[in-house]
């Protein structure tokens, strides 16, 4: 499970270091790909797998599940991290997030998030408050 906040640099060659934290689920291998709101989605293999099963599941003849199929999977790319935990964002997904040397990487659940710092503080800034005052359920069955 990946949680925390963490601020990674990303180096010269487009490479970023994995929080430790997230490397016993990582260390076998990585699938990057478009997230929404312009972040960089990180999955585990294994759960890019079980991802990719629920996404065949939608029927060909809806266009909106086809047209997220294709740029979901159009921008993924699978990596294997170095010896120094390290993994290679491509340049197409680094230019989609708007990715330059500050970095915010979030745990969400079953995939961690690869932000833009700046990008990462504004969306904090605009959603945070309406989080903190939430008065009904969100997610059926949380809190």
């Amino acid at each position: 499970m990946f949680l925390g906040t963490y601020a990674p640099k990303l180096d010269e060659k487009g490479r970023i270091i994995l929080p430790a934290k997230f490397w016993d689920e990582l260390s076998s291998g990585v699938v990057l790909t478009r997230g929404q709101e312009r972040c960089v989605y990180v999955f585990s293999s294994a759960t890019f797998q079980q991802q990719l099963e629920h996404l065949r599941n939608a029927p060909l003849t809806n266009k909106a599940g086809r047209d997220y199929l294709r740029l979901f999977l159009s921008g993924a790319s699978d990596e294997v991290p170095d010896k120094q935990r390290r993994v290679t964002i491509p340049p197409m997904l680094r230019e989609y997030a708007g990715l330059d040397r500050e970095l915010t990487v979030i745990g969400a659940g079953n995939r961690a998030e690869i932000w833009s710092t700046e990008a990462w503080n504004a969306y904090y800034a605009e959603k945070e408050e309406a989080f903190a005052n939430t008065e009904e359920e969100v997610i059926p069955g949380i809190f």
